[in-house]
């Protein structure tokens, strides 16, 4: 993930960020090394569970990172391993709707929920109460 700066379309770089506050949002600040423009990126509670559920590790605040990413364990994950619980052609089919970069992290948010609400099955239901629980 990259912020790129409207204006003179160059990756902007992190210049503050790091672990969830007491309320569990993250924020970040960015600078356009070119120019100074600065955007701040802010995520709820519901977004940094998502993130944190998936096992990305956030890192330490003022970290700077390749491309300027707040989340530097995105970008070295861990293959998906095969999955322990099986999944309906529906659900699947339905999974193939998010974006190829970040399906394999859903996926494994998707199954870490069925697996802590004791679902035997991933289907359209779970697939429903996993979005809703994750503000999506």
């Amino acid at each position: 993930m990259k912020f790129l700066c409207v204006s003179c379309d160059e990756p902007m770089t992190m210049q503050r960020g790091g672990a969830p506050d007491e309320t569990g949002s993250i924020t970040a600040l960015f600078t356009c090394p070119n120019c100074g423009n600065q955007i701040a990126m802010l995520t709820n509670a519901h977004e940094t569970e998502v993130v944190t559920s998936l096992g990305v590790k956030l890192g330490p605040d003022g970290e700077k990172t390749a491309g300027g990413c707040p989340f530097p364990g995105m970008l070295e994950s861990e293959p998906v391993p095969d999955s322990d619980i099986p999944w309906t052609d529906a659900a699947l089919q339905r999974l193939q709707s998010i974006p190829d970069f970040v399906r394999p992290m859903a996926r494994q948010g998707i199954e870490h929920y069925a697996r802590e609400h004791g679902y035997a099955e991933i289907d359209e239901k779970v697939l429903g109460e996993a979005r809703g629980r994750f503000g999506m």
